[in-house]
């Protein structure tokens, strides 16, 4: 069974993608002032489990361009949506098997990198992930979407509070 920390960050995943649904590119695009675009913080998230699951977890980066351009401090860019994301859809599919097979107890209190554990990248991840959730309905209220999702949607149904396994 998966770890209720696993459930957690994927609700948070799709609640961010439910975020986006019926903006063009155009629109995903569009900078206002000094925040990053929609598209980017698709990307953005992607670098971030990229980074995470893949790079440190497993030694592997599949999307190298993902980590220069959209990293944290990164310059601003502004990818077109459907590459961005292809990129989080082809990351996240790569991460779930080892975040749904290695994450335990045991795995949460592991040190991913010195004085980082695996259950700090994990809150870290699903915490940002509603940062840019609410951060992308500002955008989309600056670009006049009046029907907008209404936020946390369905938690009881898709990720309801479950006790952590012992260990």
């Amino acid at each position: 069974m998966r770890h209720p920390l696993v459930d957690q960050l994927r609700f948070a995943r799709s609640e961010f993608r439910r975020g986006l649904e019926g903006l063009t590119d155009e629109e995903a695009r569009r900078r206002f002032g000094p925040m990053n675009c929609l598209s980017w913080n698709v990307a953005h998230m992607a670098w971030q489990e990229q980074r995470y699951w893949l790079r440190l977890a497993q030694g592997e980066t599949p999307f190298p361009e993902v980590n220069k351009l959209f990293a944290y401090g990164a310059p601003a860019q502004t990818p077109p949506l459907a590459d961005a994301l292809e990129w989080w859809h082809a990351i996240t599919r790569a991460a779930d098997p080892w975040l749904d097979e290695a994450i335990t107890p045991a795995k949460l209190v592991e040190e991913a990198r010195p004085a980082v554990t695996y259950g700090n990248l994990l809150l870290r991840t699903t915490y940002h992930y509603w940062y840019h959730t609410g951060e992308n309905e500002a955008i989309r209220q600056m670009l006049g979407h009046g029907d907008r999702p209404v936020y946390v949607g369905d938690i009881d149904g898709e990720a309801p509070y479950r006790p952590h396994p012992p260990g």
